[in-house]
């Protein structure tokens, strides 16, 4: 567990732990007293000093270098976007996939992930679907049935939303960089906690928004791009985009060339308040540290676990350390219990299995301890354990 203290100081930073049962956080993270005043800061500049677009800019830079450092890549491997679909919209028209190409995906993912390459179809690319049952995750023996010499890439969420398995990026990885396959990670349920090496892990392109894990409002997203992948070329220019960006803003026809690194994917301006919120919440993270959240939310899984069991509540997805971090979906059905969690001032998400819980740094043993009561007084209740029961 996090150590007391720190705990302490953390929840501290989200006052709505002092207001409800937040367990929501695979949906949205709540605003912390430093990403608000980050905003706030920003706002102050802007109306007091006219915009320093030159010192925002730079601070921009400052928190690319940071968010590197999150995924053991460089600054220039780094672009922000506006979210995690956008990121890997990016990947699907970047990728230099021709007709009879194919794309490698696990059925049931994140749709959005899927709409990105469903629609390459047109062109002739095929998307290959892999089942995969809630309880399982994804490794190098999972797609090597359906991988053949026109496959390009494998994509896949690093954590699923739905049920919360944390796939076998390791093996995976070296299945593609042995096969020559682009490996694309969403890794929206993951980044900010669970430790991520994309040199380790061999992935070719990750995306993911700031809205969870990294604690900052919707609207931005970072995207990485391995240096030397020259051959990744972005879908649309602009001046950002150019090796030489002309100084005097006249476009020039005979020179197109792009950047080489993963700023020729960014377009224009980023989202200037939300980079500032995110410097203000790696810092954040980084007082309490990735490894120690990631240990932090799966001891509090034990402890859910071990509740639910006493209750004869199951759970849809993973029990092993692992295969599962900080999302459980309880096998609860849904109509009747999110009205009942709701009632109870429980902020937890509908899931196409049951009720997801997913746990945060900010959590604690009381937050679990509250929970079980609330889940005990529902089957008391009579509320139903499970669909059809």
């Amino acid at each position: 567990m996090i150590p007391t203290e720190t705990l302490a100081a953390v929840r501290e930073q989200f006052p709505v732990t002092a207001r409800q049962l937040y367990l929501d956080s695979a949906h949205q993270t709540p605003l912390s007293l430093s990403v608000r005043d980050a905003l706030a800061a920003f706002l102050s500049e802007g109306y007091e000093m006219a915009g320093p677009k030159t010192l925002w800019l730079r601070r921009v830079e400052e928190t690319r270098a940071t968010v590197a450092g999150f995924f053991n890549a460089a600054p220039s491997e780094i672009a922000f976007t506006k979210n995690t679909s956008e990121g890997l919209n990016i990947a699907a028209n970047a990728v230099p996939l021709k007709a009879g190409d194919n794309v490698v995906l696990i059925e049931g993912d994140h749709p959005n992930n899927a709409y990105a390459w469903l629609n390459l179809k047109r062109n002739g690319v095929e998307v290959r679907f892999v089942p995969l049952r809630d309880d399982e995750i994804a490794t190098a023996q999972t797609f090597e049935p359906y991988i053949d010499e026109r496959t390009r890439v494998i994509t896949l969420s690093h954590v699923t939303f739905h049920a919360g398995q944390v796939h076998d990026l390791m093996s995976i990885g070296k299945l593609c960089k042995e096969r020559g396959i682009y490996l694309v990670v969403d890794a929206m349920q993951s980044v900010g906690v669970i430790p991520l090496d994309v040199k380790a892990l061999n992935i070719s392109v990750l995306a993911a928004g700031t809205h969870k894990g990294l604690l900052v409002p919707q609207g931005l997203g970072v995207l990485y791009i391995a240096d030397g992948l020259d051959e990744l070329q972005p879908a649309y220019l602009a001046m950002s985009s150019m090796a030489n960006p002309p100084a005097d803003y006249v476009a020039r026809p005979d020179d197109l060339a792009v950047r080489k690194d993963a700023l020729r994917f960014e377009f224009g301006n980023v989202n200037l308040p939300d980079v500032h919120a995110l410097s203000a919440a790696i810092r954040l993270i980084e007082s309490v540290g990735v490894p120690d959240i990631q240990n932090h939310v799966m001891e509090l899984g034990d402890l859910l676990l071990a509740h639910l069991d006493r209750l004869g509540v199951a759970v849809v997805g993973p029990r092993e350390r692992g295969q599962r971090n900080h999302i459980y979906v309880l096998k609860l059905p849904v109509e009747q219990w999110a009205a009942f969690f709701a009632r109870n001032d429980v902020r937890v998400s509908p899931e196409r299995g049951g009720i997801r819980i997913s746990v945060a740094m900010f959590n604690n043993v009381e937050d679990i301890e509250r929970l079980v009561d609330v889940i005990r007084t529902g089957l008391e209740n009579d509320l139903p354990r499970q669909a059809g029961r």
